[in-house]
């Protein structure tokens, strides 16, 4: 399988098709984004930012470089990339809807192996310093810092969208993907990282039963939970865990020092890996 560029970006301030001129992108009407040296592409108005520097920092992108390169997270990318290529067209585009540091393209493009087929790939993150980073490691991909609530790509262009772990908006992502395209949603399980939760709260709220809807124009196909032991050795992959989990701004001072003083952890990773296929519009 070849990896192709992505011909399906939209105009982030009117949603007209992009076609790519030099070193920058451009709309029928004019308006015009950079391509940045290191190959990414910004479509993120400054009016629909919601801060200065919107999501994760450039601290926070490279502790998840460094623990997910490692491969702790390894097979939680060999089931998203088996269930993006099951019955994949032979000319297929893939979406990563906060994709932060592209990890999981990149691990999804190490698996296409078929012949005769071709894969374009997007990997969209509000954070410039994941797409930057992303950028850096693999330039197959486009790369584009964007937000999901108002994704830079053509209507019912997609035949594959990743969330992972992320914020989906189910209205966007219907207007994205074709009749037939998939969405493939990665959340928390009830068990994942519970050690490290129990060290760094004193008090683990109870969980919330699973009521995992089908979002509005979507039939659910299936779902399968990966789960696995994980030890980590040493402060320094600790502290990078901790870094790209919500829960480092969630704990306290007290429960981040606790965490600070490990040197080894066993924590259990315990994922839900749900599968939507996108309605044929009424």
């Amino acid at each position: 399988m070849s990896i192709t560029p992505f011909q399906a970006l939209a105009c982030p301030l009117d949603g007209a098709p992009l076609y790519c001129q030099g070193t920058s992108w451009r709309c029928a009407a004019g308006h015009s984004f950079d391509i940045a040296a290191q190959g990414y592409t910004h479509l993120l108005p400054v009016q629909k930012k919601r801060s200065l520097d919107p999501g994760d920092s450039k601290e926070m992108v490279a502790a998840r470089r460094r623990f997910l390169n490692a491969g702790n997270y390894q097979p939680i990318a060999a089931a998203v990339s088996r269930a993006v290529l099951a019955d994949l067209p032979a000319a297929a585009s893939c979406l990563d809807a906060g994709c932060g540091e592209g990890y999981y393209m990149r691990q999804l493009a190490a698996a296409t192996t078929a012949d005769g087929q071709s894969l374009a790939m997007l990997g969209l993150d509000i954070s410039k310093w994941a797409v930057l980073s992303a950028a850096k490691q693999d330039k197959r991909p486009n790369w584009v810092v964007g937000s999901n609530a108002n994704l830079p790509v053509l209507p019912g262009t997609l035949d594959r969208l990743l969330c992972m772990f992320g914020f989906p908006v189910y209205g966007e992502f219907a207007r994205v993907l074709k009749a037939g395209g998939r969405l493939l949603q990665v959340d928390a399980g009830p068990d994942h990282l519970r050690e490290l939760r129990e060290i760094i709260y004193p008090v683990l709220k109870p969980e919330r039963p699973a009521d995992q809807q089908t979002p509005a124009g979507f039939t659910s196909l299936d779902s399968e939970s990966v789960r696995f032991p994980l030890d980590l050795s040493g402060q320094e992959q600790i502290a990078d865990l901790l870094a790209m989990t919500p829960h480092l701004y969630r704990a306290s001072a007290e429960g981040r020092a606790r965490a600070a003083a490990l040197t080894a952890l066993s924590v259990t990773v315990d994922v839900r890996l749900t599968c939507f296929v996108r309605n044929a519009a009424d």
